[in-house]
């Protein structure tokens, strides 16, 4: 993998990860959070989909790499959700 492939395929995460945690309505950390996320929500939502025995709908191929991108934002909002309901809300 060249540099120029793993900076994209950190790029891909940061923004499935953006998303999953907007479909949560659980915004907390930054850019590297949602790059975290979004590589959580990869295995999570891969993890899934075999288990339920679904088919990738959406994937993109980043140098040898194939990432899947609905799963990886399905994953992200499940795993913001579990955490969302783990941590408390400081109200001022």
């Amino acid at each position: 993998m060249t540099i120029t492939s793993f900076l994209i395929l950190l790029l891909v995460a940061g923004i499935c990860g953006a998303i999953g945690q907007a479909i949560v309505g659980y915004n907390r950390g930054g850019c590297l959070a949602s790059i975290a996320l979004g590589f959580i929500g990869a295995l999570l939502g891969g993890w899934l989909a075999r288990e339920l025995g679904l088919h990738e709908i959406l994937s993109v191929r980043i140098g040898e790499t194939s990432y899947p991108i609905v799963w990886s934002v399905i994953g992200a909002a499940l795993f913001v959700a579990i955490l969302s309901l783990f941590t408390r809300r400081w109200v001022r």
